[in-house]
């Protein structure tokens, strides 16, 4: 959001799949993760709980839609849904007694394999229909809790979060919730940052830039796109979780409507989903130029007539910029 690099050209592979290209990318992340952790120590409460704590959240979330819709190039218009799953799974295991941790990673098993279901039958389709499809999960799920006691108590039950704990720190109060959202939310912007400087990561790139073109080159298309569902379903499922146990304390059907899902698509949308591993060329494209020999042209027309044909080749003069995914 603050700028764009431009003009640079990196002549190497190891330079461009650095975690930090620019020593500014560095100095940013390091100001900005300071003052992010020592924030419970200058800041006020109504600050820290009510606009610092929820913008961590939805951050979070918007990097785990933003891994399907900047990664693999999917649109998904149910991840509220997919959220509700995660918080309701959690907040049961926790009532059955199962500490914060796991239940967190199983409520993001569970939105991951619903989502995948979900994923496995509307990734048939394409563009406008597979949104109506993403579209259609929402419904499904918001029916689903609203009307299955056992889920949600009924359309206007609420349930409420039991005291937990997260790695040994009782998560109540003002500075602990917060702790863990922005430990959550560390853990989930280093794995963004990573997995583009990987395999999957090219290949995800491939995928969205031309899946027919990246299957012709032996890409899988529908595994991968299987699995972004899969690893977006589990992220948005963990920060369900981390939503209702340390900001919500109480989950109830109308919190994950479609409106959420659409708040999260503004998110990226209006933050702009990465690129990744793309490759911008410019030049003279198809530009055929006969090359004569030397001697030839030295030479004069008569001896010209007496060598072969001169080869004919194409020139292209390339400046490519930004190759992190080019396999």
């Amino acid at each position: 959001m603050l700028y764009r690099r431009a003009g640079i050209r990196h002549t190497r592979y190891q330079d461009e799949r650095q975690l930090w290209p620019l020593p500014f990318d560095r100095s940013l992340i390091i100001l900005v993760g300071g003052l992010l952790a020592f924030a419970p120590f200058y800041l006020d409460r109504l600050y820290l709980v009510g606009y610092l704590l929820p913008w961590i959240i939805w951050s979070t979330a918007a990097l785990g839609l933003n891994f399907l819709m900047g990664g693999a190039g999917q649109i998904h218009l149910g991840y509220g849904a997919v959220m509700a799953i995660g918080a309701y799974g959690s907040v049961h295991l926790v009532r059955l007694g199962a500490p914060f941790e796991i239940a967190m990673i199983a409520g993001g098993v569970m939105a991951a394999a619903i989502g995948i279901v979900f994923g496995a039958a509307a990734l048939r389709v394409k563009g406008l229909y597979l949104a109506m499809s993403t579209l259609a999960m929402q419904y499904i799920v918001d029916f689903v809790i609203s009307h299955v006691p056992a889920i949600s108590g009924g359309t206007q039950a609420a349930l409420r979060v039991p005291e937990v704990r997260f790695l040994g720190m009782k998560v109540e109060g003002d500075i602990p919730p917060y702790i863990v959202a922005l430990v959550i939310c560390a853990i989930v912007t280093s794995f963004m940052l990573n997995v583009r400087r990987t395999s999957f990561g090219r290949a995800l790139a491939a995928v969205r830039e031309k899946d027919y073109a990246a299957a012709v080159i032996g890409v899988n298309t529908f595994k991968y796109k299987l699995l972004a569902f899969w690893v977006s379903s589990f992220i948005g499922g963990v920060v369900g979780a981390v939503l209702a146990v340390c900001y919500l304390r109480t989950v109830s059907p109308d919190q994950f409507h479609l409106e959420l899902s659409i708040q999260i698509l503004a998110m990226v949308i209006v933050g702009g989903p990465p690129e990744w591993g793309t490759v911008r060329c410019r030049g003279d494209r198809g530009r055929v130029r006969q090359r004569t020999p030397r001697r030839a042209r030295r030479a004069g027309p008569a001896h010209r007539r007496a060598m072969p044909p001169p080869s004919t080749g194409l020139r292209t003069r390339r400046a490519c910029v930004g190759s992190a995914g080019r396999a």
